[in-house]
């Protein structure tokens, strides 16, 4: 560690110590990771279905003119941010003293009317863009194939429809920074009206966004959903809320099994994994929220945490991993069923409408002794084994619309140095979190990720004040990476902003 602190001295010696130096730092390193996230899109996929012939034209130019003008607006936006640090830290031209120790007036440049119609133009159609990139893979199996392919490259280190909320949550982003940034500086500094004035704009666009954002988010996590999941068609659907996916162990003939759960507004789907390439969850049964009722359970055959699900006439025994996890399902369905009936929500008429290969138990619902019936259904193969999904699945936890939510609309980007448990030194990496994951990359300027974190179910045990110890929870592995933040803000890393 000593020279770890030497190296820590030496480049407070170098760079300023000032908080707004760091908030300005972090703009211009999650300004980087926006940049390149958008260039998925906007580069790497529309290089890959000009590749391929009779593609869905209206689709492609319909998302690409969305795309494209963000991409060039912010292409440009961190040029000049860039500039700005370079001159601030001394680098480049003589180290000026003053005005150019600031951010706010570079964020309002950019700010700009012609980025104002831009983002208020994609918050107007971002849902249709949606909407009409999930017809299109619906019906397209060519398209189909070349998307699923195209997810499956290190460059797409997130699915395409979560990229395509970036620009959504950039904007929450900027509110608070900039939030930040004025409580750092007070009334008095040079700063501070540019910076207001930027704020101001930013929540005129938010004003905007406020009303859809929900909307976006839950239609994202359905559609990839809807690719995860084999033997329900149609999950994608107006007025479906999601609301919590997760592990649990279901009671059957054979003892308990290991099941992912998937509960929505109006039904809750029970899936086992697929032993096929594709890494998908195929669907064994599901219950009508309008009929479910749970009820608590003592510890039953060696399992602690227990609870029974009844639609009227079946019972489902199954246990979660934890006292907590057991208390935050039983609360969910609960409320989901109140609001359910408080709506009206009927039943279907036929509750397994949707289930395909209706072969198996009598009534339809469990069939977690089939084998399956056809490869991986007739749909393209081919997923992350980084999604939530199979996170949730390898590390026998949950995660609810909030956390989700919250995933989505926190990122933060630096470099942090790393250490294996077995090796001498630390590795200075490029650091992505987002989406529950870290990813690492060699520099900023890497295209793809060299490896990823999953951060659901780790231990973050602060070791030091600038140090992290992250113990992953697979059950087949005990491996440990310690993490040291380059600058000063790893102690806060998961709790949705640096801490300075």
């Amino acid at each position: 560690m000593d020279t770890l602190d030497n190296d820590t001295t030496g480049r407070r010696k170098r760079h300023p110590t000032d908080k707004a130096y760091f908030i300005a730092k972090e703009i211009l390193m999650t300004e980087r990771t926006y940049k390149k996230d958008l260039e998925v899109i906007n580069l790497w996929f529309r290089d890959e279905v000009s590749k391929e012939d009779s593609m869905p034209e209206e689709t492609l130019t319909l998302l690409f003119s969305h795309i494209d003008p963000l991409y060039e607006l912010h292409a440009a936006f961190l040029k000049d941010i860039e500039q700005r640090m370079a001159t601030w830290e001394g680098r480049g031209n003589a180290h000026l003293e003053g005005d150019y120790r600031k951010i706010g007036d570079v964020i309002l440049k950019n700010l700009n009317q012609n980025t104002m119609e831009h983002y208020c133009r994609y918050i107007d159609t971002h849902l249709i863009v949606l909407d009409k990139l999930e017809q299109t893979i619906h019906k397209d199996t060519k398209f189909e194939q070349v998307y699923r392919d195209f997810e499956m490259q290190k460059v797409c280190y997130l699915p395409l429809t979560t990229l395509l909320l970036k620009p959504l949550h950039r904007v929450l982003h900027y509110q608070l920074l900039l939030e930040r940034l004025l409580n750092h500086y007070g009334g008095g500094h040079h700063d501070y009206t540019d910076t207001n004035m930027a704020l101001s704009k930013v929540r005129t666009i938010i004003k905007k966004l406020s009303t859809k954002l929900k909307e976006s988010e839950n239609l994202v996590k359905l559609m990839e959903l809807q690719r995860d999941l084999v033997g329900y068609d149609n999950l994608v659907q107006a007025g479906r809320e999601f609301v919590r996916e997760g592990c649990l162990q279901k009671l059957s003939r054979k003892g308990y099994q290991q099941r992912m759960f998937f509960l929505f507004s109006d039904l809750l789907l029970y899936a086992n994994r697929t032993t096929t390439p594709g890494l998908q969850f195929r669907v064994h049964g599901q219950l009508a929220v309008p009929d479910l009722q749970v009820v608590d359970s003592e510890p039953r055959m060696g399992a602690d945490f227990c609870f029974n699900i009844y639609d009227g006439k079946r019972a489902l025994m199954v246990a979660a991993a934890s006292q907590g996890e057991k208390l935050q399902w039983m609360e969910d369905i609960a409320e989901t069923v109140q609001y359910a009936r408080e709506r009206g929500l009927d039943s279907p008429t036929n509750k397994y409408l949707s289930l395909k290969s209706m072969s198996g138990s009598d009534d339809g619902l469990d069939r977690s002794e089939m084998q399956d019936i056809r490869p991986a259904d007739s749909r393209p193969s081919g997923q992350r084994s980084n999604s939530s999904v199979h996170v949730c699945w390898h590390r026998a936890t949950s995660v609810a619309i909030m956390d989700h939510q919250r995933a989505l609309e926190n990122q933060l980007s630096g470099y942090l140095l790393r250490k294996f448990k077995n090796s001498n030194g630390w590795q200075k990496l490029w650091v992505v979190f987002t989406n529950f994951c870290l990813y690492f990359y060699k520099t900023f300027q890497d295209d793809f990720p060299l490896a990823s974190l999953p951060s659901l179910g780790t231990a973050w045990m602060c070791r030091a004040k600038v140090t992290i110890s992250l113990k992953t929870m697979f059950s087949s592995s005990s491996s440990r990476t310690m993490c040291t933040s380059s600058e000063q803000r790893a102690s806060s890393l998961l709790t949705g902003g640096w801490r300075y």
